[in-house]
């Protein structure tokens, strides 16, 4: 059996593992740093490094599983493999985020000692690592929800590793150790909306929600201005992965198109439809062209 290929991408391995491997290397340097000063702001920025580690490696495993061909059992192939990833960096997140903010606020009573001059070395070298990362990943920021999340990440990182820089100077020139505990509740503070907003994002697209921008009573009344379209019903539409909505209806046209030949012109007219005005592609879209009198068959509760 045949399985369309549904435009399978190429997952941009190559630039996530040229994220993972500048992430990975930092992470090895910010946790010898954390160890030396005993920064909670440098250990926070490094339990949030690991994360973005692992939610890298993760994307980097989801990106090579999009590349499996469809098969009969799942035709779609792993294309869900990156709201998977995605869905589970925002449940790390969530976690490390609350934890660094109650962490943060027992420590603020009672803030240790933090060498100044070695925090802003380690410091340093966890931005410019960061911002290699980012750019490595900026132009392919938008290409899918892995991505997407991926590039979220290693940016909260850049900021992390600023507020540990700007904290390490405060620290030495004027010894206010708090400082260090103001900017690790800073990085939780900044992970936890871009954890939020990631988790709402890939709950929509596992729930099947509309794809976003995408409205159905818009796409109904352009299908009933075709000719002889009489109603449109049972309408759905989704999103498999990032870049890839597909829609479904019901459609009732007149009866004498089935004996003239005009319903499969009519179904062609439908695809061009959603296709031009509504950017979802011919063999995304599926229609039941059907006669008015098809509506006995059908559960009296359908719409």
């Amino acid at each position: 059996m045949d399985f369309h290929d549904h435009h399978l991408p190429d997952g941009h391995r190559g630039r996530l593992t040229a994220a993972f491997t500048i992430t990975a290397a930092v992470l090895l340097a910010q946790i010898v740093g954390a160890v030396l000063t005993g920064s909670l702001a440098l250990l926070v920025d490094t339990v949030h490094l690991l994360t973005d580690a692992a939610g890298l490696a993760m994307a980097l495993f989801a990106a090579h599983l999009a590349q499996r061909p469809p098969s009969a059992r799942r035709t779609w192939g792993y294309r869900r493999a990156e709201v998977i990833a995605a869905l589970a960096q925002a449940g790390v997140l969530l976690v490390v985020g609350v934890y660094v903010l109650v962490e943060g606020i027992a420590r603020l009573a009672s803030p240790p000692d933090v060498p100044g001059p070695e925090l802003v070395v380690f410091g340093v070298i966890g931005l410019a690592g960061n911002i290699a990362a980012m750019a490595v990943l900026a132009g392919r920021r938008s290409a899918n929800l892995n991505l997407r999340a991926a590039f979220l990440e290693v940016a909260n990182d850049a900021l992390g590793s600023l507020a540990v820089v700007v904290a390490a100077v405060v620290i030495t020139l004027t010894g206010w150790q708090r400082a260090d505990v103001l900017a690790g509740l800073l990085i939780g503070a900044l992970i936890l909306p871009r954890a939020l907003r990631l988790l709402r994002e890939t709950v929509s697209v596992l729930l099947e929600s509309s794809p976003p921008g995408l409205d159905l009573d818009e796409v109904r009344a352009h299908l009933l201005k075709l000719d002889h379209v009489e109603d449109v019903h049972d309408m759905h539409a989704s999103l498999i992965a990032t870049g890839l909505p597909v829609i479904s209806a019901h459609v009732v046209v007149g009866t004498d198109c089935f004996t003239d030949g005009h319903a499969a012109r009519i179904l062609d007219q439908l695809q061009e439809c959603v296709a031009e005005h509504f950017d979802i592609a011919v063999e995304h879209s599926t229609f039941q062209v059907e006669p008015r009198t098809h509506s006995a068959h059908e559960h009296p509760q359908h719409a």
